[in-house]
Parts: C-alpha cells; structure tokens; sequence
C-alpha cells in the first residue's frame, strides 16, 4: 500500500455529518485521509497554504464539500494539478442547487470530478478517490473490486427475495 492520501476539505463543521460517509468508505478500504475546515471566501490563504503542504507530504486526491456558493473545490482545484472532487453540499435556500452549479462549472484547464448533491455524493467522492488511488496501488484496487462485486451480490440477493415474493402472490 502507498502512503498516498486523500485530504478532505470542507467549507463548515456544519458539512460534517455529511463528510463522515465520505469518511467511512475510506476508512473502509484502508486508505489514510484528513480532514480540515477552510472556506474558499473566509480563509482562502489557509486554503492555498493547505493545499500545497498536503499536496508536499503525499496527498494524492484533494475533496472539496461546500453548499451555497459552493467555490471551495474550485480555489482547490486553482492551487494544485492532483485530481480534485468536489461534493455540492445539500441544504440552503436552493436544496443544494446553487453548490452543485458552482462546483460543476469550472472553467477550461482547471477540472473538479463533481459528485451528486448531498450524501450520495459524499459516498461517492470516496468512491472515486479510491479508484483514483486503486490506480497505482494493486491493494485497493482488489478493494474496490471486491465493494464492486458485494454490491452487484446484495441487488442480485434483493431480487432473488423479490422474485420469490411475486410467485407466492
């Protein structure tokens, strides 16, 4: 296993409740993270700072999570070549609209991969950071590959049960 890892940044202690499926699946296929609260308008030199120090010690996928105006995975994004992903935090007076336009339309030449709003793409972000990294490290590649293939079980499993429950109807 490399010593890369993901750096997960959110814009509020608020989005926590959220990051922490982003969390989860990391930790679940053993693949080392941190976390910091920053904001791309409040504290934009912490951000920058961050950026390159993580960026210096070995971090391989940069998350970005905001809600509103949404410009954290942007101003990540503007400060380093390493994949950025960025989650539309849910929430606010749009439901979580105004973050995923903010995030999804970057300009040319500075990418951010953009999840769903909201919880699926906070699992999603780890998802794709994990294939990220699954790139260069056979470990988590047959990681994501197991996930991959206990998720198709478990719907193949729920159809099982459902096609059982027609026949006794």
């Amino acid at each position: 296993m490399s010593n890369a890892f993901v750096s997960i940044i959110m814009g509020s202690d608020s989005d926590l409740p959220l990051l922490e499926n982003t969390m989860a699946i990391l930790k679940g296929f053993g693949i080392r993270y941190e976390a910091r609260v920053a904001s791309a308008h409040r504290t934009p030199d912490v951000v920058s700072s961050y950026v390159a120090d993580a960026e210096k010690r070995g971090c391989a996928v940069f998350i970005g999570a905001a809600g509103l105006a949404a410009h954290l995975a942007g101003a990540i994004a503007a400060r380093t070549t390493r994949p950025v992903i960025g989650i539309p935090c849910d929430g606010g007076p749009l439901s979580g609209i105004d973050a995923l336009y903010s995030t999804v339309q970057m300009p040319g030449g500075i990418p951010v991969a953009t999840v769903a709003v909201g919880k699926a793409g906070a699992k999603n972000a780890a998802y794709l950071a994990a294939q990220i990294i699954a790139l260069t490290d056979p470990e988590i590649d047959a990681k994501v590959k197991a996930d991959r293939k206990a998720a198709s079980e478990e719907v193949m499993k729920k159809d099982q049960k459902l096609q059982e429950k027609l026949v006794n109807l």
